[in-house]
C-alpha cells in the first residue's frame, strides 16, 4: 500500500493542475467549431475525457509497475516501437495527414507510434546506460553502441517524416548521455553528425523550408503560409496582462488553425494572458523540478536515467510547443503535453509520470 509521504506532491500537483488546463481549455478552443463541424460543443472535450480516464488508469498501472521490471523488457518494448513505426508506411494502416504519415489507423482508432518511441528510446538509454557505466568514456564500447539503436528509431520518426519529434529524440539522448557522464568530445560528435543530417533533411522536404521561410517573416505572407503565426502573435497581443477571459477568445473562431492541439497555448495567452501563461510555464517548472529531484535521488542509475529522461521529454516538448507559437523556434508539428486535444500524447504522457513516480516510491521502500 502507498501511503501520502510516499507520493511526490510537486510531481502530483503539476500533473494534475496541466491535465485540468488541458480540458479546460479544449473544450473553450474546440466547442464552436465541434458545434458547428459536428452539431455537439462538447465533440472534442467528450473524446479528451475519455484520453484522460485512459491516461489515468495507465499513470496508476505505470505508477504500481516496478520500474526494475524494466530491465527485462527493454528489448521487446524498442522491437514493438520499431514495428509500430514500420506499420505507418503499410498501405490501409498508416494515416496520412497534411502530406506526413505519422498515424496508424485501424477500425476508427488512432495511435501515433512516435509518441511510443521515445518512451522505448528512454528505457533503452537507461539500461544501456546503466549497463556499460564502467565504459562511458569508452567511444567503440561505451558511447556507440548507445546511439545506433536510437538512431534507427530516429531515422524512422524522419521517415515519416517529423521533424520536431526526431529532434527531440536527439535532445534527450545528448541530455541523457551527458547526465551519465560519457565524455563531451564524444557528444560533441554526435552533434557534429546530426547538424548535418538534420539539415540534408530539411533542404529535402518543401514543406520544412516553407516553414523556416515562415518562421523568418512571417508577415511576407500573413493571408498565406503565414497566417497561422500571425494570428498566434495576435492572439497573445490581444490577451495583455490578464486576458480576455475564458471563452471570449476570437482568434479560435477559425482565425488560428488548430487551435485545440499545436497552437492551443496561443489561446491561453489571448484568454488568459501573461498571467495564465506564467501560471502554465510554473506548472511546467513544477514538473521538471520533481522529475529531476526523484531522479537524482534515485536508489540505482537505472532510475535516475529513466527518471531524468522522461521528465526531459515531457518539459522539452512543451518548451518547444511554447517556442514555436511564441515565434521563438520553426513550427514543428509538437503538441502541448497535458493540454492539447489528442490521444497518444495525452495517455502516454501520464504513463511517463506514473513511471516516474514508480521510480520515487520504490526509493521509499528500501
Amino acid at each position: 500500500m502507498v501511503h501520502h509521504k510516499d507520493i511526490d506532491r510537486l510531481l502530483i500537483v503539476s500533473t494534475l493542475g496541466l491535465v485540468t488546463a488541458g480540458i479546460v481549455m479544449v473544450y473553450s478552443t474546440s466547442s464552436f467549431v465541434a458545434l458547428t463541424k459536428y452539431g455537439d460543443e462538447y465533440f472534442f472535450v467528450k473524446k479528451q475525457l475519455a484520453y484522460c480516464l485512459l491516461g489515468l488508469m495507465c499513470f496508476f498501472a505505470a505508477a504500481k509497475f516496478p520500474y526494475e521490471h524494466y530491465r527485462k523488457l527493454v528489448y521487446p518494448i524498442l522491437l514493438l516501437a520499431i514495428v509500430l513505426l514500420a506499420l505507418i508506411f503499410v498501405p490501409g494502416i498508416g494515416h496520412e495527414v497534411g502530406g506526413a504519415r505519422r498515424w496508424i489507423k485501424i477500425a476508427g482508432f488512432t495511435f501515433q507510434p512516435s509518441e511510443f518511441a521515445k518512451i522505448a528510446v528512454i528505457i533503452f538509454l537507461a539500461y544501456s546506460l546503466e549497463a556499460k557505466k564502467d565504459k562511458l568514456h569508452d567511444f567503440a564500447t561505451g558511447f556507440l553502441p548507445n546511439i545506433i539503436i536510437p538512431g534507427v528509431i530516429v531515422t524512422m520518426v524522419l521517415c515519416e517524416p517529423d521533424f520536431g519529434t526526431a529532434v527531440t529524440i536527439v535532445a534527450i539522448i545528448l541530455i541523457m548521455t551527458f547526465t551519465a557522464g560519457v565524455k563531451l568530445q564524444h557528444i560533441g560528435v554526435l552533434t557534429l553528425l546530426t547538424v548535418p543530417i538534420l539539415a540534408m533533411v530539411v533542404l529535402n522536404f518543401s514543406y520544412m523550408m516553407k516553414r523556416i521561410r515562415i518562421f523568418l517573416d512571417p508577415w511576407n505572407d500573413p493571408t498565406g503560409d503565414g497566417f497561422q503565426m500571425v494570428q498566434s502573435f495576435l492572439a497573445f497581443g490581444s490577451g495583455g496582462f490578464g486576458g480576455v477571459g475564458l471563452g471570449e477568445g476570437k482568434q479560435k473562431l477559425y482565425y488560428l488553425p488548430e487551435a485545440h492541439t499545436d497552437f492551443i497555448f496561443s489561446v491561453i495567452g489571448e484568454e488568459f494572458g501573461l498571467i495564465g501563461v506564467t501560471v502554465i510555464i510554473a506548472l511546467y517548472v513544477c514538473l521538471l523540478i520533481g522529475g529531476t529531484r526523484i531522479g537524482f535521488n534515485s536508489r540505482d542509475k537505472f532510475g535516475t536515467y529513466l527518471a531524468l529522461g522522461l521528465t526531459f521529454m515531457i518539459v522539452l516538448q512543451a518548451g518547444v510547443n511554447m517556442a514555436v507559437v511564441l515565434g521563438i523556434f520553426p513550427p514543428k508539428g509538437l503538441p502541448l503535453p497535458f493540454i492539447s486535444y489528442g490521444g497518444t500524447s495525452l495517455v502516454l504522457s501520464m504513463a511517463a509520470v506514473g513511471i516516474i513516480l514508480n521510480v520515487f516510491i520504490r526509493g521509499h521502500e528500501y
